[in-house]
């Protein structure tokens, strides 16, 4: 069995943008990881691309992971 990419070395950034950044990349390969299979994202693409429900599903799960990568980085008080 071939050993997973390690992408995720910490949840520290220097700034809050880098950590919304992060958040995004954090959305994105949980969805990746939930349907490993290209072409079925490809194919269901249009469909939650263009329905407000799935958008704000989207948003509200990119929010919780910036929650997440904030809290990590206490907020980031100097």
């Amino acid at each position: 069995m071939e050993s997973p990419e390690i992408w995720l070395h910490s949840l520290q950034t220097s700034t809050p943008q880098e950590g919304y950044e992060l958040a995004i990349k954090l959305s994105r390969m949980g969805v990746k990881s939930t349907q490993p299979n290209v072409e079925v994202l490809k194919k269901l693409r249009p469909e939650y691309a263009n329905n407000p429900t799935g958008l704000t599903m989207a948003s509200h799960v990119i929010a919780v992971n910036f929650q997440t990568v904030a809290a990590a980085n206490d907020y980031w008080k100097s």
